[in-house]
């Protein structure tokens, strides 16, 4: 029997790719046969005319892995399938994931089992990743990633409501001047209520960077300059609407941003392409004019144009940043390297009994 674990969280986008891919690694690396398994898969994709779970096939070609799409995701939530579960016709799930596990983990020697969204998704057609856990005896390890806050609630919740299969948590994207508080106040909290802290991952501005290219197309925008700098990587962003002046205070600060300005706001591009920012992104559609499209070229510093106004554009950059999916060979490493770095892996491999 393989040692089983499921690596969930508290909320979608918490980085359950990167744990998995950086556990998977580490463990790989210290000699163990690792096996793979997304029960519910959120991002239906076909390969080869099987329907499966585009995550899952990330995860598995880096981790070397070539399992059957239907065993590693035997449930994959497509329209028709909400429709079927939202009538009550699903049917019972969970002995075709039980099935699809015992057949996966044997001959492994871990078995990482992938949660989707948070550990209450999937409640509606029965299974949630508090279901999974149960049913299938494995040791859970939830993720929770600071935004604005920690769910420290919720982590105390799940305790309560997984008891010994809850191993630990990770406590992800922690800022630098947040981390005091974290070591001071909540992780003795958690610790307090039994809830153990496997390692505390500090926030890194390349897991959240994107390719200029890759942000066109997300944006809906087009790359009409230096388009063969289009894999600058951006990790942030500044909206160019101010006066000049106030405009440079910012920028200076913020070195690896892409400016999101007007495309009639001339003074501002050119502040921005002179101050080196990896792109700018002009909104309302407006093209620039020949002496800043000269200087991106001369500069190579790509512009990309956009329809919306600059208001949406800056909406859409904030989800994009802070949802962009793993998928660079210098992200998958440099995630590997913060949670192999970050975790307690005497712990978690006392607890899996490995």
């Amino acid at each position: 029997m393989a040692a089983g674990i499921y690596i969930g969280s508290t909320s979608g986008y918490s980085g359950k790719n990167m744990v998995v891919m950086g556990l998977g690694m580490r463990l790989q690396k210290d000699g163990y046969n690792v096996g793979y398994m997304k029960p519910v898969g959120a991002v239906p994709q076909e390969m080869d005319g099987v329907m499966g779970d585009e995550d899952a096939f990330f995860v598995q070609s880096v981790l070397g892995l070539e399992e059957p799409a239907e065993l590693v995701t035997p449930v994959v939530v497509t329209q028709d399938f909400r429709v079927r579960a939202f009538s009550g016709q699903c049917g019972n799930l969970m002995p075709s994931i039980a099935e699809a596990y015992d057949t996966l983990q044997q001959k492994r020697d871990v078995m990482l089992v992938a949660g989707s969204g948070s550990m209450y998704s999937g409640r509606y057609c029965n299974v949630d990743g508090i279901r999974v856990v149960k049913e299938l005896g494995l040791k859970a390890v939830i993720i929770d990633r600071l935004h604005k806050e920690l769910n420290y609630d919720y982590l105390v919740v799940l305790k309560d409501t997984l008891g010994d299969s809850l191993a630990g948590v990770i406590l992800n994207d922690i800022p630098a001047n947040y981390i005091n508080e974290v070591d001071g106040l909540i992780k003795p909290f958690l610790e307090s209520n039994g809830v153990k802290v496997l390692g505390v991952i500090p926030k890194d501005p390349l897991m959240g960077a994107i390719k200029v290219g890759d942000l066109a197309e997300r944006l809906g925008g087009k790359v009409i300059s230096a388009q063969n700098k289009a894999d600058k990587v951006v990790e942030n962003f500044l909206i160019g609407t101010m006066q000049v002046e106030n405009f440079m205070t910012h920028f200076r600060k913020n070195k690896n941003s892409a400016v999101i300005v007007g495309g009639d706001r001339s003074d501002v591009q050119l502040v921005a392409l002179e101050g080196n920012c990896p792109c700018l992104v002009l909104t309302g559609n407006l093209y620039p004019n020949d002496i800043i499209l000269t200087r991106s070229e001369v500069l190579n510093i790509p512009i990309v144009v956009v329809r919306d106004d600059t208001y949406t554009v800056a909406k859409k950059m904030e989800v994009i940043l802070s949802r962009h999916k793993l998928r660079d060979v210098i992200k998958i490493r440099q995630g590997a390297q913060l949670v192999s770095s970050s975790l307690d892996f005497a712990y978690l491999k006392e607890v899996m009994g490995i």
